[in-house]
């Protein structure tokens, strides 16, 4: 893999991790379109380091926060502090269950071009719908127990290509009637957990044979690229829907359908 390669893979992940368009597939799609050798998952997962960076920085104001609150010396700051650390960690359980049980399907079985076209149409569809039709509500940065669980139990889904991570977290989020930014703000802060566990489990899988110097090249252009789309999304949100989303996915299963068949 050229460094060029690395370096619009690491975009690519920027991109597709953020926006609920699935990044997954389009790592997967667009170098087996364009002729270029698979790096396999685990290079789709080290990129993710580069996200990680990206979620950590864009949101390290709440991060900050849920570490300084959790030490506190006021009670009730602190004990808010740890239920919300509990929360995230619960909600983060359903998808790390399906990584280590599917975790061979999703490298064979789940990697079918005309399966990720499907996905990538009817959670799209999905997407769009359910924000259509559930009414908003402000709320907190970490909802209820409930709309956790219900946003984590999705999550797993993603581990199909053509999902959507931030896709499948955000309907589960509207579902439970957070608003779009809220849905989004916290869609991104379970990326964390998962993300970080999946990196450090699938990190060791990675080849030798690939260079220092082309995974530096992913992993910064993700973080770069990741964390101008996570803003970018978060001021569109405040202001559209995501029916350019549900029209983008079903232009690009499309897209994989007709090139799959050549």
């Amino acid at each position: 893999m050229s460094l060029a390669q690395a370096a619009l893979l690491g975009a690519l992940q920027g991109i597709t991790e953020f926006l609920p368009i699935s990044s997954s597939a389009h790592l997967f799609a667009i170098p087996t379109l364009l002729g270029w050798s698979y790096a396999g998952l685990a290079f789709d997962v080290a990129l993710h380091w580069g996200t990680l960076l990206a979620l950590l920085i864009a949101f390290w104001r709440d991060w900050w926060g849920l570490v300084r609150d959790a030490v506190s010396r006021d009670g009730a700051r602190r004990r808010a502090a740890h239920i919300v650390w509990l929360k995230l960690a619960a909600a983060s359980v359903p998808a790390a269950v399906a990584g280590v049980l599917l975790q061979d399907a999703a490298e064979t079985l789940l990697r079918s071009l005309p399966l990720q076209a499907a996905m990538l149409f009817l959670f799209g569809f999905l997407l769009w719908w359910v924000d259509r039709v559930r009414p908003m509500r402000a709320g907190a940065l970490v909802p209820g127990w409930g709309s956790c669980m219900l946003v984590g139990a999705a999550q797993a889904l993603a581990l199909v290509p053509g999902v959507s991570r931030s896709g499948i977290t955000m309907t589960a989020g509207r579902a439970a009637g957070t608003d779009r930014v809220g849905a989004a703000r916290f869609a991104f802060l379970l990326g964390v957990p998962i993300t970080f566990g999946a990196g450090l489990i699938e990190l060791r899988h990675l080849s030798p044979g690939v260079p220092l110097g082309v995974l530096a090249m992913g992993v910064v252009s993700a973080a770069v690229v990741g964390i101008i789309a996570i803003r970018g999304l978060i001021r569109w949100l405040s202001g559209a829907g995501f029916g350019v989303f549900f029209l983008y996915r079903t232009a690009f299963a499309i897209f994989i359908l007709l090139l799959s068949r050549r």
